[in-house]
């Protein structure tokens, strides 16, 4: 049987984070909520449920990330989620080509800028007008960190990746605005933490 993994935030960050997604998703039986990134599936198995008439599909990179995905799936008896699919946000076709929703938790901060911009550019491929897309981790505001513990975290990304970092959410919104993604809200949320949301034009 696959391996789960867990991640400690998850249960930490997991209910502020749906409380932002309730207010965003869609819940009706055509509609498909895309996410990116989705690490060990934990998230997938506590969202899906509260979607019920939605389809949540999770997707990564690492075949590790998507043993877990499947395994908690498995173990969950979550009914209304995928199996996880393979998906580099950098490639210029995704294995979705439509989705009504796409969340993207803790990615853009653990990555290339090109990962941004592909996320960004395969957003608004696969959304259509209305459509939302969700990000969730730390972010710079007006070019500086929202607290020491976050300056010290982007040094601790940089020593590991020097492409990695945490970004300036207004560098952000400027990507996902060349692609047709307009920002509706900045949601504060818990330990330094931003949610982003757009909203395909």
């Amino acid at each position: 049987m696959p391996q789960r993994q867990t991640a400690p935030a998850t249960a930490r960050n997991r209910e502020p984070i749906l409380d932002v997604l309730k207010g965003w998703l869609p819940n009706r039986p055509d509609a498909l909520i895309l996410e990116i990134a989705a690490g060990t599936g934990e998230h997938a198995v506590y969202f899906a449920p509260h979607f019920p008439k939605s389809t949540w599909q999770p997707t990564d990179m690492d075949a590790a990330a998507r043993a877990s995905i499947t395994a908690w799936a498995s173990e969950t008896g979550v009914e209304n989620v995928f199996s996880p699919l393979s998906l580099d946000v950098r490639d210029s076709k995704w294995p979705v080509d439509k989705a009504e929703a796409v969340v993207c938790i803790n990615m853009i901060h653990i990555s290339p800028w090109a990962c941004t911009e592909g996320l960004m550019a395969g957003a608004a491929r696969t959304l259509d007008e209305g459509g939302v897309l969700v990000t969730y981790g730390p972010y710079k505001r007006d070019r500086r960190h929202t607290a020491p513990s976050n300056d010290a975290f982007d040094l601790n990304l940089r020593s590991r990746n020097p492409e990695w970092g945490i970004r300036d959410m207004d560098e952000v919104t400027a990507e996902a605005e060349k692609n047709g993604l307009q920002r509706r809200d900045i949601v504060t949320m818990p330990a330094n933490n931003f949610c982003l949301v757009f909203e395909k034009d």
